[in-house]
């Protein structure tokens, strides 16, 4: 089983984004067992199906990653890929001059602390200029904010950027396709493992919010864990569509 793990914040706030630093140490120690692959994660998807084997993933550029998940990451030995909203590098999450209900604001790292990370092995991937919801841009808007932040991130860090992650999860086919030509993965949020028949350009991820309770994550595999991921999965599912049915 393969699958891409999705984190934010390491903070104490208990919030959608946030796991706590005892929690994320549990995971870390858990991932460097033995007991899966960790692997980067431009490498995961091409890897064999009956491979145990996660990338891990952070989202938006968040400063607690600097300060603890790359320190406890670099301890032992795992790769990770750092999605950054390459206009709000060195401000805060607070996209297009507003907060997002029920999320703390933090600090966003700078363009410094980003180079040392990726000196250091950290995979930079793109994740929009602005943090642009995707699925209700248009399609101009939407190429350009993806097509520029992989311009900027290539050119203020020296790398080579080749993966993607939609904001919000958001994605509509003009998007899709965009990230398709540019990048060689995009993920988005649906919460499922990876499966051969997986768009490249549309990979789903677990996030770490559903698996911060003791034995959780250490139950990978296991018709448990698959069944609880397929309930979450159903879940979310049905929410989505309540919500997109309320905002017609």
């Amino acid at each position: 089983m393969k699958a891409i793990l999705t984190y934010h914040s390491v903070d104490e706030t208990g919030s959608v984004i946030s796991v706590d630093e005892p929690t994320f140490r549990r995971h870390v120690r858990w991932l460097a067992s033995g007991r899966v692959r960790v692997e980067p994660l431009d490498q995961l998807a091409s890897l064999s199906d009956d491979v145990d084997a996660v990338a891990i993933t952070f989202d938006d550029g968040l400063e607690s990653f600097g300060t603890i998940a790359a320190p406890v990451l670099r301890e032992h030995g795992l790769p990770a890929t750092l999605f950054v909203v390459t206009d709000a590098v060195g401000s805060a999450n607070v996209w297009h001059g507003r907060r997002d209900a029920g999320i703390p604001v933090f600090p966003l790292l700078d363009w410094d602390a980003l180079g040392r990370l990726a000196a250091d092995g950290v995979a930079i991937g793109a994740h929009t200029c602005t943090h642009l919801n995707l699925a209700i841009a248009d399609a101009e808007s939407a190429t350009r904010e993806i097509v520029a932040s992989r311009t900027r991130l290539a050119r203020e860090l020296g790398v080579d950027v080749t993966t993607f992650a939609y904001p919000y999860g958001g994605v509509s086919a003009a998007a899709r396709d965009v990230v398709a030509r540019e990048f060689r993965y995009g993920v988005t949020t649906r919460l499922a493992t990876l499966a051969p028949h997986d768009d490249p350009a549309r990979l789903p991820r677990l996030d770490s919010y559903y698996l911060r309770a003791a034995g959780t994550l250490e139950a990978w595999g296991t018709a448990r864990f698959r069944m609880r991921m397929g309930l979450l999965a159903g879940a979310r599912s049905v929410r989505g569509s309540l919500t997109r049915s309320l905002a017609r």
